[in-house]
């Protein structure tokens, strides 16, 4: 059986934030865990804390970027209907207007990226079934980004994500081959790679922590000549 659930993370916009916090909304280069795991919640339909913390205990997740996509920064004001502390809706001190909220909020534009998801088993093959089917719309790191094509990708199994990732041929639709090879981001051992604030601790509280990652350049295969998006048995 399946150990390793790959998903075609590709639309106009994606938004995977890692850092950013009220006026300033980042986004990372390339998907986190939190919002992978938050995707997987949006098709099984769960929301809880407790079933979320679990699902992404039991799996890794390692990323590949066939198309890397361009980083952009949107400039948002918003006026009326905030809330202060207290609860109440926000005025200008001086004029008594309602208060507008400006904020930056970054998006990787046209990108393309593999998700493989290695676990058990029965919790591959549930989360297989969920992307086909979702209960509630999945979308790519923040509600205004959806995906532009089915999201699952295809199931098998390996010994590791890394693996996984290299032998898995490129996004038909992820354009030309980069000359050097495409990145990939995959877990490994704390403290012996690049560290992202990613782990996911609590959905209700926004509270995430670190692991560790290693970047590297593989050469996939290159894709066939039908897609191979197909829905599991």
């Amino acid at each position: 059986m399946a150990n390793t659930l790959f998903l075609a993370l590709q639309g106009p916009l994606q938004a995977w934030g890692e850092r950013g916090r009220w006026a300033v909304r980042d986004s990372a280069l390339l998907p986190t865990k939190s919002g992978i795991v938050g995707l997987l919640g949006c098709a099984l339909g769960w929301a809880d804390d407790a079933r979320l913390l679990a699902l992404s205990q039991a799996i890794e997740i390692g990323v590949r970027a066939d198309g890397p996509g361009v980083l952009l920064t949107d400039y948002h004001t918003v006026v009326g209907g905030v809330l202060s502390a207290s609860g109440k809706v926000k005025r200008n001190a001086t004029t008594k207007e309602l208060e507008t909220v400006v904020s930056w909020r970054d998006y990787i534009a046209d990108a393309a990226f593999l998700a493989a998801i290695r676990g058990p088993e029965e919790i591959i093959s549930r989360c297989a079934a969920a992307v086909c089917r979702p209960v509630w719309p999945p979308y790519l790191g923040r509600k205004s980004c959806p995906p532009a094509r089915p999201l699952y990708e295809g199931v098998g199994r390996y010994d590791s994500v890394e693996e996984a990732l290299s032998q898995w041929p490129r996004l038909a639709e992820a354009g030309p081959a980069l000359e050097g090879g495409v990145t990939v981001e995959v877990p490994v051992e704390y403290g012996r790679g690049l560290r992202r604030s990613d782990e996911l601790l609590s959905r209700a509280r926004r509270m995430y922590g670190v692991r560790s990652v290693q970047r590297l350049l593989v050469r996939p295969p290159e894709p066939p000549e039908e897609d191979p998006c197909t829905s599991p048995d």
